[in-house]
């Protein structure tokens, strides 16, 4: 669009500013997109975004390593389930995070396993579970 082949970089830089436009190179370690079918990955690409009138747009500079969408997720998935199974004392009934059971225990003065049962009975909700407890 604009022939900017031959042009100064800095003067390239003080017309975009003239036009508003304000460029930002991102230190971005790795860039995923995520499409129906598949996600590319970038590592170690070159990130670059631009504002312009309120929007920010983003170029995005290298080579992505295609990977099937659903592979990656199924496995992270299988992992965590797995986990929660092995482990008796942590968020494993119903996915109760151990913040939610310590909130529940210091507020209602209870140990906590008493908090995480009043979690999993009200189905995570901390304040019907604090409330249930005093």
């Amino acid at each position: 669009m604009f022939g900017g082949g031959g042009m100064n970089p800095r003067k390239m830089k003080q017309m975009m500013k003239q036009m508003g436009i304000d460029v930002t190179e991102l230190d971005a370690e790795e860039v995923v997109i995520r499409t129906a079918d598949e996600e590319l990955v970038f590592s170690g690409a070159q990130v670059t975004r631009m504002d312009a009138q309120g929007q920010q747009t983003y170029q995005i500079v290298g080579d992505p390593e295609t990977r099937e969408r659903g592979a990656a997720a199924l496995t992270d998935d299988a992992g965590e389930a797995d986990d929660g199974d092995e482990s008796g004392d942590e968020s494993e009934a119903g996915g109760i995070p151990d913040d939610d059971v310590a909130i529940v225990a210091e507020q209602a003065g209870v140990d906590a396993d008493t908090a995480r049962e009043s979690l999993e009975a009200t189905d995570g909700d901390l304040a019907e579970a604090i409330a249930r407890l005093q």
